[in-house]
Order: C-alpha cells, then structure tokens, then sequence
C-alpha cells in the first residue's frame, strides 16, 4: 500500500516558514525580508542539480547524496497534498510546468475548477475534509507514495489523523523566531516515530523518521 510521508525544510526553532509569507503581505515592506529567510532555509535545496533541472534554472548544480536523495524523493510521489496557502504562493511562484508532475490535491474552501499545468501535474481543489484529499490521493497514486507537502496546519492535519507513516525533515541551522511552527496544535494520542536515517552536510542535517 502507498506510504503517506511528509517531506520538508525546517528552521532550528521550529518554523517552516518564516513570519509574514502570505500573498497578503508579499509586497509589504514590513515583511520584505521574508524572502531573505525562506532562501535561507530552502538554499540547500535550490542549489542541488536534479531540483534545478525539475524547475528550469539551467544546467549546474550540486550532486551526491543529498542530490540522489530529492531525485527519490519526487520519483517514490504519485501524488501530493498541500493546503491553499501553499498553493497561492505557488501559483505566482512556481514555473509554468510547476515541479510535481502528479495530482495535486488541494484543501480549500474555494471552489475552481482543476487547473492542468504542462508536464503532467494537474491540481484539484478539494472542498472536504482532509480523509477525501487523502482518498482521492491514494486512487491517483497507483501504488507509489502520497507527500504532504504542506503547509504547517495541513501537516499537523494529517498528523492528527494518525496517517501519515514517515517524517522526512531537512533541519536548517537558521532561526526564524517567528513565523509558522511545525509541531503545533497536536492531538493526543500523539503518533510514535523512531530514527531511521540521518545524512549530515555541512548546511543541512537530513533526518529520516518512521512509525515506531
């Protein structure tokens, strides 16, 4: 049966994105440096060759473990899962042939039809409670593995829920002091996870946790 498994960068406090990144705020320069943090905790990312690829930055780029590693990570998905917040940055961010190449699921309350994107991703708009997202994911998924990508309350959601089976958390040795935590809002009982891998580099520490 497919895995439900979380795959995200994380500051050292805790925060999995920084204070003040939301299209409200996106332009305001009380929150300008919004920009500045997320680079921060995403660099690591951005600068690995296969993810480079994935969004068009031309040829370059880190390879490796870590490299390998995001080349499994996007392979082992047949679909993902994310909240509207997440979404709405993305569709002003993202390239035209956004970098999932599955379904996506997005929960929101707002109705819109699916939206195709080139390169195979398409996302639909979920307008129930977060088990439809997952059901609709594991039909569409055909066996491989279903991401939530995010954000903060959609995983603390599924998290709630008992579903998800894997943590994988890039733990960035950056303080953000505020913005959106990870672990907030859990539900007793709480899920029970053990070490399963850790890959260590020198700007980020990559840990792998499973369901005990």
């Amino acid at each position: 049966m497919s895995k439900v498994f979380v795959n995200i960068s994380l500051s050292l406090d805790g925060y999995m994105a920084p204070e003040g990144m939301t299209m409200e705020n996106w332009d305001r320069p009380e929150y300008m440096d919004w920009g500045v943090k997320w680079g921060a905790l995403m660099g690591w990312a951005l600068n690995q060759q296969y993810l480079r690829e994935k969004l068009g930055f031309g040829p370059g780029g880190e390879t490796g473990p870590v490299n390998d590693m995001l080349r499994r990570t996007f392979e082992r998905t047949g679909a993902h899962i994310m909240g509207k917040r997440m979404f709405d940055g993305g569709e002003r961010g993202w390239p035209e042939e956004a970098p999932f190449h599955t379904p996506v699921y997005v929960l929101t309350h707002q109705q819109r039809e699916p939206w195709v994107r080139p390169g195979g991703t398409t996302f639909y708009f979920v307008n129930e409670e977060p088990e439809r997202a997952l059901e609709l994911a594991r039909q569409a998924a055909n066996g491989r593995d279903i991401r939530i990508s995010g954000g903060a309350d959609v995983i603390q959601q599924y998290l709630n829920l008992g579903a998800v089976d894997e943590l994988e958390i890039a733990l960035v040795p950056v303080l953000f002091g505020a913005g959106r935590r990870l672990f907030e809002h859990l539900q007793e009982p709480v899920a029970r996870f053990q070490i399963d891998k850790v890959l260590d580099t020198p700007g980020v520490t990559h840990l792998r946790y499973v369901r005990a």
